[in-house]
């Protein structure tokens, strides 16, 4: 099945009921210090009335700016959970994505882009969850699907476990790019992240839904 392009989709907990007994302390404190500075004022050189109407409209203003903030925190809030349920039914489908991969004893599928012009050669380096580099494999230089089977160079399977996959692109004897593979994922769990939707692979790997650049069915 041809993988279909998609587009992609902060939270904060919104506490309105906590905010809103902080700032009744506040104000209250605030009054509290205010009483005490009416009372302990040199009656020679007392506060002009003017004095207190800023400090009391330098508190309004602090509160207000406080519940605003707190108001679009909420709305934040209920936007993303919206997100997270239109995208209940990516549980399940396959993502296109850069991201490590655990390997379980079944190939993994590769997305092999196009080479850049000029490129000669190109190699899929494979690290482990240390960042140990345990083997290089060379790749077709055309674009399209392939399979990193995960074993030894004799055959024998490598451990189960998280691998990091890098696409090594020589042009010449001294320009050669890296860039992460992009391997296809099953999405077992959605998560709300501060940077938006979150997406759960095999292993614990987490992503941003935004760094997904294409979804199957699984």
């Amino acid at each position: 099945m041809q993988p279909a392009a998609i587009a992609s989709a902060s939270t904060t907990p919104f506490t309105s009921g906590t905010t809103s007994r902080t700032i009744s302390s506040d104000f209250e404190t605030f009054l509290r210090m205010l009483t005490t500075q009416i009372r302990n004022q040199d009656p020679l050189k007392p506060v002009e009335a003017s004095d207190y109407a800023v400090q009391l409209a330098t508190f309004s203003s602090v509160e207000q700016q406080v519940l605003t903030n707190e108001l679009l925190r909420g709305l934040a809030q209920r936007a993303d959970t919206g997100n997270i349920a239109q995208m209940g039914g990516w549980i399940g489908q396959e993502v296109r994505v850069a991201a490590p991969v655990r390997l379980d004893g079944t190939p993994v599928e590769i997305a092999l882009p196009e080479p850049p012009p000029g490129a000669g050669s190109r190699v899929l380096v494979v690290s482990d969850a240390t960042g140990t580099e345990i083997q290089r494999l060379a790749l077709p230089m055309a674009g399209g699907p392939v399979d990193w089977a995960g074993v030894t160079a004799d055959g024998a399977p490598l451990p189960a476990g998280i691998y990091h996959l890098v696409i090594e692109t020589a042009s010449g004897e001294d320009s050669v790019t890296t860039e992460p593979a992009q391997i296809y994922a099953r999405v077992t769990e959605l998560r709300a992240g501060p940077a938006g939707p979150r997406l759960v692979l095999p292993g614990g790997v987490e992503v941003d839904a935004a760094d997904v650049t294409a979804l199957r069915a699984g």
